[in-house]
């Protein structure tokens, strides 16, 4: 079964209001089996526009990504990031197929 993915790209203008908000999503994340794959780090954005955050999290399936985002929990969180920080986030499901 595809794994499923949040893939988020985010500027902060409040990094101490943003604080919070990144906090309580420990607790959130592993109530719906929720883990880091990429949390900032160092990039290259060689096409598009870039922003200075990337985020990537991985779930069991697309079902739980989507269960998480949706739950109350973190419904109330993005009341704490969304007066700091503005950006993008999708849910897709993963490839599951054939590799080259």
């Amino acid at each position: 079964m595809a794994k499923g993915y949040w893939i988020a790209r985010v500027d902060v203008h409040d990094e101490e209001g943003y604080k919070a908000y990144a906090s309580a999503n420990q607790a959130i994340f592993k109530k719906f089996g929720g883990s880091y794959v990429v949390r900032g780090g160092k990039y290259t954005g060689p096409e598009g526009q870039s922003r200075s955050r990337n985020v990537v999290i991985e779930f069991a399936d697309y079902d739980a990504a989507l269960a998480c985002y949706r739950s109350p929990e973190y419904q109330e969180n993005i009341k704490r990031r969304q007066p700091c920080s503005i950006g993008e986030l999708i849910v897709v499901e993963g490839y599951d197929g054939p590799q080259p």
